[in-house]
């Protein structure tokens, strides 16, 4: 068995070998072989190829043991382009820094931090002095959760520490660390109780544009989207529209439209001038990228390697193999 990397981020490189623990071969793949045919002849059929995207227009990859994606996202992988004996995992372990990424951009959004040390000099200290800051909290605010999975849970958790109230929307209503969790058709009547709004959503036929216009005017006036779930299930115009218009009052945004697909490629992450808003925190696809996090991933791919070795069921089967 051969470990084959194509589409990874360099520090997943880097851990995999002390994670699985013995000598195992490893080959990289330039990026054209996860949506060329070029590099096909490479594939051996026991091999775990490693990549966030794969795709075979007008054909079929070669089967493989295991194509390992190094995150959770499916939406870069044509499955119906994938030998019928190709079993697919993802992996997770990114809902404890997304977790603690949205607390901090609400906590951010209330306290203004930023902006408190920015008006801060020796020439602005005596007036504040005499008439401090005032700023928000989120104690007694309303947190929505749209997609109650692993990333939606473990912010519900933080927010009811801090005094929120917690709603969630979930496609199986089936309890969790929320005062009150309703089906995804209740969604339109969830959202005037929200201050802050959390789409984790990923990224399919159902959840695309999920977020339309009609959706963003439910909100309230002075609620707050936060998108860690993928770009698209907010329809990129209508959110543009909605803040620029202020009729909500503002998005905190890390998750975008428009991504590099290969080496020269520089598009804006947007079609829209986010970056001219004034009501937005905006960060580049980075929630989940701790120094902690790849140590983790790497662990449960090692997992997952070890599983295939031994003939064991894997972990986080998206599409098994036949």
């Amino acid at each position: 068995m051969r470990i084959v990397m194509i589409v990874y981020p360099p520090t997943l490189r880097e851990k995999l070998p002390a994670a699985i623990g013995h000598d195992v071969e490893i080959v990289t793949l330039p990026n054209e072989a996860r949506n060329t045919p070029d590099f096909d002849i490479e594939f051996q059929p026991d091999d775990v190829v490693i990549s966030m995207e794969m795709d075979r227009p007008g054909g079929t990859m070669p089967p493989v043991a295991l194509l390992q994606l190094p995150g959770a996202g499916t939406d870069r992988v044509a499955m119906e382009t994938l030998a019928p004996e190709t079993t697919v995992c993802n992996v997770y372990d990114h809902e404890i820094p997304i977790a603690e990424y949205v607390l901090a951009a609400m906590l951010e959004w209330e306290i203004g931090l930023a902006r408190m040390r920015a008006s801060f000099t020796a020439q602005t200290w005596p007036e504040f002095s005499r008439f401090r800051t005032m700023h928000g909290e989120l104690y007694g605010k309303t947190l929505g959760v749209v997609g109650f999975g692993r990333i939606g849970r473990e912010a519900a958790k933080r927010a009811a520490a801090f005094g929120m109230t917690v709603l969630a929307v979930a496609r199986r209503p089936d309890g969790g660390p929320a005062d009150e969790v309703h089906p995804s058709d209740a969604l339109a009547e969830v959202l005037p109780r929200c201050d802050y709004v959390l789409n984790t959503l990923p990224l399919n036929d159902v959840t695309k544009g999920i977020f339309d216009a009609r959706m963003l005017a439910a909100m309230k006036p002075t609620g707050v989207i936060i998108n860690v779930g993928r770009g698209e299930t907010i329809d990129e115009e209508a959110l543009f529209n909605a803040l620029s218009s202020k009729s909500i009052g503002g998005a905190i945004i890390d998750v975008w439209y428009q991504y590099p697909r290969s080496k020269g490629d520089k598009p804006a992450p947007s079609r829209f001038d986010f970056f001219g808003l004034d009501n937005v925190i905006l960060t580049p696809h980075s929630s989940a990228i701790t120094d902690a996090l790849w140590s983790r991933r790497a662990a449960t791919i090692a997992e997952n390697i070890r599983r295939v070795e031994a003939g064991e069921p894997l972990l986080n089967v998206v599409r098994p193999g036949i």
